[in-house]
């Protein structure tokens, strides 16, 4: 009896070793398990933090994207409002123009008659004027007189000549100038030095030097010079060509006569 009872124990205390150690088993499998399901967990949490940066990250750019589109967008606008006033200003010159060519017509009805009455006082003048160059005056009036005839020169062009010519005569009104020529005296042609004082006084003088004129406006001829003068002719000459140093000269003048 005794015999069955140990055996009895026997075996309820290997049954409970082996409960035992199968709660240890089961025990332990949990921890196993925990611990792979926390290691599952701080991977996820790596990859979920990792999302995160990455979001940020893009967020980041995006805010750096979206000021650069504000300004790029303010500086257009500036810009833009920038255009616009030039636009306008253009459109304004434009208006003015347009005004200007639909005036022309009547512009040029104005000023082509007063560019003829241009050429013809030139004309008059020159012919009154001293014979200064006259033979070249009168053929610069000739050619105003041609191009007035020519389709292919502008209005404009037209009037700038004129206006040049007239330029040209009133340089002859001022300076020393002298120049080789012809003159016609007492049926004879001689080569000569011209000089002029402005539109004081024209004289000539022959190339040996011997012989002098001058000019009478009043008669519309030229009269011999006296020997006196012919020395500070020379002069005058030389002086007007920088042949010398200008200097005090002693030349005869025909006064203008005054009305009674």
């Amino acid at each position: 009896m005794t015999k069955v009872i140990n055996k009895s124990k026997i075996a309820i205390a290997l049954v409970g070793m082996f409960a035992m150690a199968g709660s240890a088993t089961v025990a332990a499998q949990d921890v196993s398990a925990l611990q792979s399901e926390e290691a599952k967990i701080h991977e996820s949490m790596k990859r979920a933090q990792s999302k995160i940066d990455s979001l940020f990250e893009q967020s980041q750019e995006l805010l750096f994207e979206y000021r650069s589109v504000v300004d790029e967008y303010e500086n257009l606008k500036v810009y833009n409002d920038h255009v616009a006033r030039l636009v306008d200003d253009q459109n304004q010159t434009l208006a003015s123009l347009q005004r200007q060519i639909d005036g022309i017509d009547e512009t040029k009805q104005g000023v082509i008659p007063l560019m003829y009455k241009m050429i013809d006082s030139l004309e008059e003048f020159v012919k009154l004027d001293i014979p200064i160059h006259k033979e070249r005056r009168l053929e610069r009036v000739q050619r105003l007189r041609d191009i007035m005839e020519r389709s292919d020169v502008t209005t404009s062009e037209q009037f700038r000549q004129i206006i040049e010519a007239y330029q040209a005569e009133m340089d002859y009104g001022s300076g020393l100038i002298a120049y080789e020529g012809k003159l016609q005296f007492e049926g004879e042609e001689i080569s000569v030095d011209f000089f002029h004082l402005g539109r004081v006084a024209l004289l000539a003088q022959s190339l040996d030097l011997k012989n002098g004129w001058i000019y009478n406006k009043e008669t519309d001829s030229w009269a011999a010079l006296g020997d006196v003068y012919l020395g500070s002719l020379t002069k005058a000459i030389r002086m007007a060509r920088k042949q010398t140093a200008p200097d005090l000269i002693e030349l005869p003048i025909f006064a203008a006569e005054r009305a009674e």
